[in-house]
């Protein structure tokens, strides 16, 4: 039996989950050399559903988003306030979109269409 494996009423318990959390997060600091699909096999869980997975990937959209909007600056000049939030808030996949069409864009108005059309 893994020592990680949930039963309903630990599931539902925030103070359960937190030491959860933690031991996932030593366990994947101390076997650096194990890549992650070695991990979760090793403790019986999927490292995506951890919070420390999440903050990552947050931390990741945030970087590509703020190249994003330094990229577009440099081909587009000086993005107004309201246009750079709407990209910098774009989500992982749409700013991937974004990193293709930047290619495109001759004026803001270009930038500005798209991100209509992103909704």
């Amino acid at each position: 039996m893994c020592l990680l494996s949930r039963t309903p009423t630990e599931s539902a318990s925030p103070g359960s989950r937190a030491i959860i959390e933690m031991v996932i997060t030593i366990m994947a600091y101390r076997f650096e050399q194990l890549s992650r699909k070695e991990i979760e096999s090793m403790l019986d869980i999927t490292l995506k559903e951890t919070r420390v997975y999440r903050e990552i990937k947050e931390e990741g959209r945030e970087a590509m988003a703020h190249a994003m909007s330094r990229l577009l600056t440099k081909r587009l000049g000086e993005l107004p306030q309201p246009v750079n939030s709407s990209v910098i808030n774009l989500s992982l996949p749409v700013l991937q979109e974004l990193s293709e069409a930047l290619l495109d864009f001759a004026s803001l108005d270009d930038l500005q269409a798209w991100l209509a059309e992103q909704g």
